[in-house]
């Protein structure tokens, strides 16, 4: 019989591996709970260690005892009793040790963890803190001498494909064929598996079994409306025992109308989510996994992109538990890294084997930003090839996807590539205007209608603490944060052909190296705080808009003093009327959808109530002479994303450069190009793959050497940078 032993408690946890006194932990677990939240991109990367005494378990004749880690950031060396048995590379996955021949009867593990940086797992550059430790579950699991397969890329042996035919859309009417591919080890004739009530006892051939049921007038895995899941069980006749969830559904995704659930129209709407909480960093408990979900369902939402690598086993469960819609991906981010080739593909199978079964799951995300910081160039090209080839190679049934950065050209051979595309667009936020948005999007699916396109990230920064009367881009105020909202999801609605779009971010989350809009260390583009407490009036936008749950809220709880002789106040809600009391008295009822504006005159502290039906919400406001200066953030110029004011190291590009100089600089050091610039001949000195061999003058006079890829982008660059210049910026 198979055994599972948590190994949650009784570990010591030294943050120096040579030092003699450690301190008592509990998983999970990470290092950088404190210091990689608190700003000045400072906070621990390097080796940590882990140790703990387990007993030996028992075992029947030839069975085996497995190490199950469910998350070790970034890479982990495993010890048992002096011998090094398994080394990991990368930090979301599940991985197995096997350690049946260390075993004696009191076994010491060690479990060395590494978050440093690097030149071949991802990730090393990206937007977000880079938690160390043991942030997930480690077990001890031990099967009989014939099991299912443990071995394979973090998997259980098993792979469910529900084949569906719709046969009425609209009364949800459907069969399904199931087909059960397992894998085993050790010699066994048979095995036993149950779908449905339905039970199949068939051959096992060179370790591999295949069960097929039709399932008829099958109970579809429907969305938010009606997640409905199956159990699978597989049994061998010498006690080993697997159990998977999968739902049965099918989708489709037009170019032209967007996604498809089960035969009908079913717009993905929606949020990206980061593993990541105050004071916990990303050793999130199962409580905060059902804690998100449940603000996932309050807004209304019906998809989530869970950037940028794997998430908790526990969370996908919960997508499909609730009927959420999930773009999953591996963390290939920012910068293509020459030796991280093999990282990419072996996360990518990883990512693909543990989470096959899912319904939730409908594409995999090869990469994100991969260009704001990387040429495209034969070698990033092959790369996205690669991965794309492995993902069908494991996966029929899932589309590939990408996340593009918002300077790639729409007619770059990266969108080529995947099957389908999204833009992260920060237009109204980063850089111009929130009309651009709507352009962009025009321009593309008039320039290409047959190809899928979607929204991966938009969103602008905003703190609670901060409020005006007249928000404008950059000032961190709610208010701006909610005209950001209103006018995006206008724009979303208008514009069905999008097949996904997903805010950025539900929640704020760490960043250490930022230090912008009166935090430290957080990106503050939440909807949501990132401790949970406060929902962000922007939250309330999107409610309004998804949600079927009916409510109002009143914008402007934080925003208590204000200066103006006649405030607005402003309703969001999905009822059809609202009506507006000011210190008890009714001033105004409106009819309409989704936000509505009320003027009111104001002279000392009132009482502003807002009623629909069962519905209501109340805040108190305050006449002032001048602004509050708590309110106001002191600007100091335009925002800027993250990866243009990197200045991290002394073999880094400085805050000096911009992307298209790097961008530019790389694809000549990629030919061997020497560099005058000390910063720059630092940087490119410090990368295992250049040769610098060109002198500068040689090679500027030779064009010849580029392809026609480099050629286009080093035009572009030269393009954006006069266009810059011409604008005196």
């Amino acid at each position: 019989m198979r055994n599972t032993i948590v190994l949650e408690k009784d570990w010591t946890f030294y943050k120096n591996p040579q030092s003699e006194s450690g301190e008592a932990v509990t998983l999970p677990h990470t290092w950088n709970a404190i210091d990689g939240q608190d700003g000045g991109n400072d906070y621990y990367r390097g080796t940590c260690k882990y140790v703990r005494h387990f007993a030996k378990p028992e075992l029947e004749k030839g069975g085996r005892a497995y190490l199950e880690f469910n998350g070790a950031a970034m890479t982990a060396d495993v010890v048992v009793n002096g011998t090094k048995l398994f080394h990991h590379e990368g930090g979301f996955s599940t991985f197995r040790v096997d350690v049946t021949e260390q075993l004696t009867e009191d076994n010491l593990l060690e479990v060395y963890v590494d978050n440093s940086d690097n030149t071949k797992v991802y990730p090393q550059k990206a937007d977000f803190t880079f938690y160390g430790g043991l942030y997930r579950m480690v077990k001890l699991v031990t099967v009989p001498k014939v099991h299912f397969v443990m071995d394979y890329a973090g998997g259980n042996g098993m792979k469910v494909t529900p084949e569906v035919t719709i046969l009425d859309a609209a009364e949800k009417q459907a069969d399904a064929d199931v087909t059960v591919e397992l894998w085993m080890t050790g010699e066994a004739p048979d095995v036993t598996v149950t779908v449905a009530g339905e039970t199949q006892t068939v051959p096992v051939e060179n370790g591999y079994a295949k069960a097929v049921f039709a399932l008829k007038n099958v109970h579809l895995w429907d969305g938010v409306e009606d997640p409905y899941l199956y159990t699978v069980k597989a049994e061998l006749p010498g006690g080993d025992v697997v159990e998977r969830t999968f739902g049965c559904r099918s989708f489709k995704i037009d170019p032209k109308e967007g996604f498809f659930l089960n035969g009908r129209s079913y717009p993905l709407r929606g949020v990206s989510r980061h593993q990541d909480r105050a004071g916990a960093g990303n050793a999130l408990t199962y409580e905060m996994h059902r804690e998100d979900m449940a603000i996932v369902r309050e807004l209304g939402a019906n998809t989530i992109r869970l950037a940028h690598y794997q998430h908790a086993q526990e969370f996908y469960d919960l997508c499909d538990e609730n009927g959420i819609i999930v773009w999953a991906e591996i963390p290939y981010i920012t910068m293509h890294m020459t030796d991280g080739t093999e990282n990419t593909l072996s996360q990518m199978k990883e990512l693909i084997v543990q989470n096959y079964h899912h319904p939730s799951i409908v594409c995999w995300g090869l990469s994100n930003e991969i260009t704001a910081a990387s040429a495209v160039n034969e070698e990033l090209l092959e790369n996205h090839r690669r991965l794309n080839d492995l993902c069908h190679e494991l996966d029929k049934t899932r589309p590939t996807v990408m996340a593009d950065v918002f300077m790639l050209e729409t007619d770059s051979p990266m969108l080529e590539i995947p099957d389908m595309n999204s833009y992260n667009l920060y237009f109204g936020w980063y850089i111009g205007e929130l009309e651009q948005n709507d352009s962009f999007f025009d321009e593309y699916h008039s320039t290409y209608p047959d190809r899928v396109i979607g929204l991966s990230e938009y969103g602008a920064d905003a703190n609670p603490a901060y409020h005006s009367a007249n928000p404008e881009r950059g000032d961190y105020t709610e208010e701006y944060q909610c005209v950001y909202h209103e006018h995006m999801a206008k724009m979303i609605e208008e514009r069905p052909y999008l097949w996904a779009t997903h805010v950025w971010n539900l929640f704020d989350f760490a960043a250490d190296g930022r230090d912008e809009g009166g935090k430290h260390g957080e990106n503050q583009k939440g909807l949501v705080t990132m401790d949970r407490r406060i929902k962000k009036d922007a939250f309330y936008v999107y409610k309004a808009y998804w949600s079927k749950a009916p409510f109002v809220h009143l914008c402007g709880s934080r925003y208590t003093d204000r200066a103006e002789d006649v405030t607005e106040i402003k309703v969001y809600s999905n009822q059809k009327k609202v009506s507006l009391f000011v210190d008890g008295a009714e001033k105004e009822t409106k009819e309409g959808a989704r936000i509505f504006r009320f003027r009111v005159p104001i002279t000392g502290t009132h009482t502003i109530r807002v009623v629909s039906g069962d519905c209501t919400d109340e805040i108190t406001v305050r006449k002032v002479d001048t602004p509050n200066p708590d309110y106001i953030f002191n600007k100091q110029g335009d925002v800027v994303n993250w990866f243009d004011k990197e200045d991290f190291k002394a073999d880094h590009y400085s805050i000096s450069d911009t992307l298209g100089e790097l961008a530019k600089n790389e694809i000549y050091a990629r030919h061997g190009r020497k560099f005058v610039t000390q910063r720059i001949a630092d940087y490119f000195n410090s990368k295992s793959w250049y040769k610098g061999t060109v002198e500068p003058e040689t090679f500027d006079a030779d064009t010849s050497v580029f392809n026609e890829y480099e050629v286009a982008n080093i035009q572009k660059i030269a393009d954006t940078e006069g266009k810059l210049r011409s604008e005196g910026k």
